[in-house]
């Protein structure tokens, strides 16, 4: 949850100006323009306020638009991400989503404003945050570039994608005691599961920011890279996972989170289930066939 950094200074957030990254040209591209489903060929163009969704190749990229407010993730903007990468998950033209912010925010928390003066029947009854948690069930790997500040929601967000890949400039925290409430999005368990105990309870707690380097240490990131290049480098990676069979990277997505779910003897027989069940897969003899005659697969992702 949450909006504003502790420490780095309400009035310098205020002020500060997003820098929306970028790298190749993409395919097709608008403000708010949602994503082109090619599923029968076309698409209807649907359109959203907050987000910018492009494609390009076989990944989906997906950029918070809220430079007012460092792309605080109000619950329309939400709505939006899950409507667009959902939109994404069901096309088998894309095999990956990079979901990014501003090089000055991946996003600086959930929007205060629109929560502060409700009450708990108001936050039980409509079961406030309840779908946001959708990103978690994509069956396509997701990728954050974050860059910037990654804090309360923000961090909580990105912490829903498979990968992280950090900008040197990022900071990612739980401030949420700050306002008197904890985290909301699954930050206390998420964090504890990345980073341990420790460390989880360190910043839930006192509600500090871990920078970059602190995070990759911690096992919170997946790798650091300038910041001036974080969206390409997530790119270049998304790409590099949508290029392998569609079928392997799902199921080895789903393998991976398993672990957090089962015992080791249940999870290491999960895994070989689904191991075995590629062996119905195309790209499983074509990927073995190009192995034995040492040249590089063309995956049907079928």
């Amino acid at each position: 949850m949450t909006s504003s950094p502790q420490g780095a200074g309400q009035d310098a957030i205020s002020r500060a100006s997003s820098r929306i990254s970028g790298t190749s040209q993409p395919r097709s591209v608008a403000r708010g323009q949602l994503f082109h489903s090619h599923t029968k060929g076309h698409g209807l163009a649907q359109h959203y306020e907050n987000i910018l969704v492009e494609q390009r190749g076989r990944v989906g990229l997906v950029t918070l638009n809220r430079p007012q407010a460092l792309n605080a993730l109000n619950k329309a903007t939400m709505e939006e991400v899950v409507a667009a990468t959902t939109a994404m998950d069901a096309d088998p033209a894309v095999g990956a989503v990079v979901i990014t912010g501003s090089e000055k925010a991946f996003a600086a928390g959930a929007d205060i404003k629109e929560m502060s003066a409700k009450g708990y029947v108001e936050m039980y009854a409509a079961d406030w945050f309840r779908g946001w948690e959708s990103l978690t069930r994509l069956r396509i790997p997701v990728v954050a570039a974050v860059s910037g500040f990654a804090l309360g929601g923000g961090c909580e967000l990105a912490m829903m994608c498979d990968v992280i890949i950090a900008g040197d400039n990022a900071k990612f925290g739980q401030p949420e005691i700050n306002l008197g409430v904890i985290p909301g999005m699954g930050g206390s368990q998420r964090l504890t599961r990345a980073v341990g105990k420790a460390k989880a309870m360190d910043m839930v707690l006192t509600g500090r920011m871990m920078d970059a380097a602190e995070a990759e240490r911690a096992g919170l990131v997946s790798r650091v890279v300038p910041a001036a290049s974080v969206v390409e480098e997530a790119l270049k990676a998304a790409e590099v996972i949508a290029s392998k069979s569609k079928p392997a990277a799902m199921l080895a997505k789903e393998a991976v989170n398993a672990a957090f779910e089962l015992g080791l003897a249940q999870g290491v027989l999960f895994e070989r289930r689904m191991f075995h069940s590629l062996f119905a897969t195309e790209d499983q003899k074509e990927g073995m066939a190009a192995f034995s005659e040492k040249r590089q697969p063309e995956f049907n992702h079928r």
